[in-house]
């Protein structure tokens, strides 16, 4: 359960922008210069779908085990309350799959409506079934 929460936190990145950061001197980077004293925020989606940093980077694999994703940030931005987030979604997912073994989703995985305009990215709802 481990691996699958980090490929979660790895696929479904919560908060879209990393902190932002002024340029303390001009520098080079990807062949565009950011200029002393710019803004650069990062976007922790694309991130985490680097093609250069993932195999198949936009393919969810619960299996997956090359982590180091930047979900909960890094360093010292990292979210302090990593750990517990964690721990939170792998006791959660494990009781509710030994209670509902076979939840599933009601609905295609592309009908699932997203919150996609707001800080924190999500569900809306989500309509899941199981077998009595």
């Amino acid at each position: 359960m481990g691996a699958a929460v980090e490929e979660l936190l790895r696929f479904l990145t919560i908060s879209h922008l990393g902190a932002s950061r002024w340029a303390l001197e001009d520098v080079e980077f990807a062949g565009q210069t950011i200029r002393k004293g710019e803004v650069v925020t990062v976007a922790l989606p694309a991130v985490n779908r680097d093609p250069e940093r993932y195999e198949n980077p936009d393919q969810l694999d619960i299996g997956r085990t090359d982590h180091g994703h930047l979900g909960l940030g890094h360093g010292i931005h990292q979210f302090l309350g990593q750990h517990l987030a964690r721990t939170i979604l792998r006791v959660g997912f494990e009781a509710l799959f030994d209670r509902f073994p076979t939840l599933r989703l009601a609905v295609p995985a592309d009908e699932v409506p997203m919150r996609d305009d707001c800080v924190h990215y999500g569900p809306r709802s989500l309509r899941v079934t199981w077998d009595d």
